[in-house]
């Protein structure tokens, strides 16, 4: 069972997202804040986080570039699942690490959709291990800079 974590400021989202993954088949934990984040995420080692970009504290971004600091987080997904959707804001996200950056308003069954996609990656690249711009292929015996 994949583990996620979701962290918005809106509790109706948190409410909305909490109901549906469990159906799904998810374990989910949710925060409301950035420093929150960084402090469940520690202890709850999610598979996936869905970040949003606007919260108290700390910022999706900087959350997003704390936990990839952090090598406990190699193998984590991070969603951004925002509001925002100024080039400037989905370049920082993807710059910080994101994995993907999906825009509210968003149908629960495509959300659903777009976690299973991005989650299905890990079961085809555990060959790869990415350390912040260095990916390595142990299959390949390939090293590629994001840069």
């Amino acid at each position: 069972m994949a583990k996620i974590l979701v962290v918005d400021d809106d509790l109706d989202i948190l409410e909305l997202l909490k109901y549906n993954l469990p159906k799904s088949g998810y374990d989910v934990s949710c925060a409301e804040n950035g420093e929150k984040a960084i402090e469940v995420a520690r202890k709850f080692k999610p598979d996936l986080i869905l970040l949003d970009v606007m919260m108290p504290e700390k910022d999706g971004v900087e959350v997003c570039d704390i936990l990839r600091d952090d090598p406990m987080f190699n193998d984590t997904f991070i969603v951004f699942l925002t509001a925002r959707n100024e080039d400037y804001t989905q370049i920082a996200c993807y710059e910080s690490g994101a994995d993907d950056y999906i825009v509210k308003p968003i149908r629960p069954r495509v959300l659903l959709s777009r976690i299973s996609g991005v989650l299905n990656r890990k079961s085809n690249s555990d060959h790869l291990v990415s350390i912040k711009d260095l990916t390595i292929d142990k299959e390949q015996f390939k090293a590629l800079s994001k840069s």
